[in-house]
C-alpha cells in the first residue's frame, strides 16, 4: 500500500459517505479537505477518519468513523462538555480553553497508546489538537494543557455530559480504540 490515501480514492469515499449518512455535510467536507491536506505531514492513519458531529443531539450515534478504503461507516455514541450544551442535547458553545469543561472543537490526531487515567482507571487514548486554535489540547496541565482524552464513561448511554473529553460507551470501547489511533479525529460543533 501507498504511503498515502489517493486523492481519487478519498474523493470515491467522500461521495460513497456522503449518500449514505447523515453526517453534516459541511463536517464531512472540511474533515476531507484536512485530511488529503495533512495526511502524510502529520502520519495520519490510512485506515480510518472520524467525525463527532456535534450539531446532532446527545441521543444519536454521532461519533462517525470512516473506513478510508471500502467507505464503511460505523457510528457511536459521545459526549459532550457539561457546559457546551444541556444533557441528551447539541453543544451550544465549544471551547479549547483549560478548565471551560466544554467540549473542544477542530482537527486532533488521536495516540496509539492506551493508557490507563489514575483517578477512575479508565482505559484512554490521547488526542493532540493539531491546529494553532487547539493545539494545547491534549497536553498535560502542568505544561499548561488541556487534559482532554478519548474514554469510556457509562453516562455516555444517558446522554450525560463530560467535563471535555471526548467519552463514549463501555461496550463499545475497544471497537472505537481498535480503529482510531492516528486517525485524524474531527470535533465538529457546528463553527
Amino acid at each position: 500500500m501507498a504511503n498515502s490515501v489517493s486523492s481519487k480514492q478519498l474523493s470515491k469515499i467522500y461521495k460513497k459517505v456522503a449518500k449514505k449518512t447523515d453526517v453534516s455535510k459541511k463536517a464531512l467536507k472540511k474533515a476531507f479537505a484536512y485530511y488529503e491536506v495533512n495526511q502524510k505531514k502529520q502520519g495520519l492513519s490510512q485506515k480510518y477518519l472520524a467525525i463527532a458531529d456535534y450539531t446532532q443531539t446527545a441521543k444519536h450515534k454521532r461519533l462517525y468513523i470512516i473506513n478510508l478504503q471500502k467507505g464503511n461507516v460505523y457510528k457511536y455514541k459521545v459526549a459532550h462538555g457539561k457546559y457546551s450544551g444541556v444533557i441528551g442535547g447539541r453543544v451550544k458553545k465549544s471551547s479549547n480553553k483549560r478548565n471551560s469543561k466544554m467540549t473542544p472543537y477542530g482537527f486532533f490526531k488521536v495516540g496509539t497508546r492506551v493508557g490507563k487515567t489514575k483517578k477512575k482507571h479508565y482505559r484512554y487514548l490521547s488526542v493532540k489538537g493539531l491546529q494553532w486554535s487547539n493545539k494545547k489540547v491534549g497536553k498535560p496541565s502542568r505544561v499548561g494543557g488541556r487534559d482532554v482524552i478519548i474514554h469510556p464513561a457509562k453516562y455516555v448511554n444517558r446522554g450525560g455530559r463530560s467535563h471535555g473529553c471526548f467519552s463514549i460507551c463501555p461496550e463499545d470501547q475497544w471497537k472505537i480504540f481498535g480503529k482510531l489511533k492516528k486517525a485524524l479525529f474531527y470535533s465538529y460543533t457546528g463553527r
